[in-house]
């Protein structure tokens, strides 16, 4: 019994409990609907600024994540290329029809042309 229960614990605070939230902003490169059992939806926000993972090089700085739903994937997906502000949820753990990453977006907080 105390095995279930610990299993059962572990399990909440790998996949259901929200670590952290957010907003991130930048430009929408993509949103799609993909998945071979599950289909959900995906994409990516490029934000402003330049990182570098190893020396010499130097790339922009993306943000890959989940789509809650069908509302908020609509409006994306007809606005690649424009500014957002998306608000996240961040989980622990990534549930095969929850979406592809531990990033979750639930809402758009604000839309733009720049």
């Amino acid at each position: 019994m105390l095995l279930a229960l610990t299993i059962i614990v572990l399990a909440y605070f790998k996949y259901f409990f929200v670590f952290g939230d957010g907003v991130k902003s930048g430009h929408l490169n993509y949103a799609v609907k993909k998945g071979n059992l599950f289909k959900t939806y995906e994409g990516k926000l490029i934000q402003e600024g330049y990182r570098s993972k190893t020396t010499g090089t130097i790339q922009s700085y993306e943000f890959e994540f989940s789509i809650k739903n069908k509302a908020v994937y609509d409006v994306l997906s007809k606005n690649s290329g424009k500014r957002f502000d998306l608000h996240y949820k961040e989980y622990h753990g990534v549930l095969p029809w929850r979406g592809n990453t531990r990033y979750v977006v639930d809402s758009i907080v604000a839309m733009g042309d720049n």
